[in-house]
């Protein structure tokens, strides 16, 4: 894996709460945290999307029953 530096600013204030989940969750490296975080909030966004389409789908399609083929296109079209 090839990895790029990038600068992330934090207020002083917010220092010692980052310090803290970086020592739990990353073990003391940053890096690793951001990338534990990093796939934690895009499994978040995943499921939100997911939540979306499920009310849109019983909002204006309510009761209906979806094809295999209809339910992949759905899914594919909300990424």
């Amino acid at each position: 894996m090839v990895a790029k530096t990038v600068g992330i600013a934090v207020s002083e204030d917010l220092r010692p709460a980052l310090d803290e989940v970086v020592e739990h969750f990353g073990h003391g490296n940053r890096s690793e945290f951001l990338r534990l975080a990093v796939r934690d909030y895009q499994g978040r966004l995943r499921l939100e999307r997911l939540h979306a389409l499920r009310e849109e789908a019983r909002g204006e399609r309510g009761g209906r029953r979806y094809s295999t083929d209809e339910v992949l296109a759905l899914v594919r079209d909300s990424a």
